[in-house]
């Protein structure tokens, strides 16, 4: 396995997943900004907005009722590749 590292600032513009075990929530960040506004869309799963109103993040609350692995991750990308 690889593991890459990258600045401050190209992690600002990378979505990020964090799992924490010791409170069993699941943070998908899809882009670094304040939160103007949140919302509990179902119990425990609640969706961070910013002052923009698209969404900033996703917020599982315990995760491992949810989601089979907390701790692992596959990523994998659909669709056409980016062309350079």
């Amino acid at each position: 396995m690889r593991l890459e590292t990258s600045s401050s600032e190209e992690m600002g513009k990378k979505m990020k997943v964090i799992y924490d075990p010791e409170t069993d929530t699941l943070d998908l960040i899809f882009r670094e900004g304040p939160i103007a506004d949140s919302d509990e869309i179902r119990e425990g799963i609640i969706v961070d907005y910013g002052r923009d109103g698209r969404i900033v993040s996703l917020e599982v609350l315990d995760a491992s009722e949810h989601v089979a692995e907390p701790q692992s991750i596959a990523y994998e990308l659909k669709g056409r590749q980016r062309v350079p």
